[in-house]
């Protein structure tokens, strides 16, 4: 792929508003849930923020923040290796600052919610009410 390409393609993922999000986002809304979205002043800008609760869900694809990054880490090239690893770090970081701030964190992987979204809907429903 050339360069221009390439930054076309890339230019086209948004970092907000994603199908996975827009998913999650239906269902939670059908179970009865409202919440904040990309709350800018919490670490990380959450996709989804219940601040009375105290909970935060990230939804990650699974490219983006490296599921199973040890596994295929090796097939890309330095600076998309770099890149992935950097995201993952951000996460880490993220997540403890919330975890030490006092927030629920829960994170939902891509997969996760394409193989069963009724399982990810009940973990942030468990959060939710556990936090409450």
């Amino acid at each position: 792929m050339s360069p221009e390409t390439r930054s076309r393609v890339m230019s086209r993922i948004r970092c907000k508003g994603t199908g996975p999000e827009r998913r999650l986002a239906a269902l939670l809304t059908e179970a009865g849930l409202s919440w904040e979205a990309h709350s800018p002043d919490l670490p990380g800008r959450p996709d989804f923020v219940f601040r009375e609760r105290r909970v935060v869900v990230f939804v990650d694809g699974d490219f983006w923040h490296g599921w199973r990054f040890p596994v295929w880490r090796d097939k890309l090239s330095e600076a998309w290796e770099a890149k992935i690893e950097a995201n993952r770090r951000r996460d880490a970081r993220n997540f403890r600052r919330l975890r030490r701030q006092g927030w629920r964190v829960v994170r939902i992987w891509e997969h996760q919610l394409d193989a069963d979204p009724q399982v990810c809907v009940q973990r942030v429903l468990a959060a939710v009410a556990v936090a409450g």
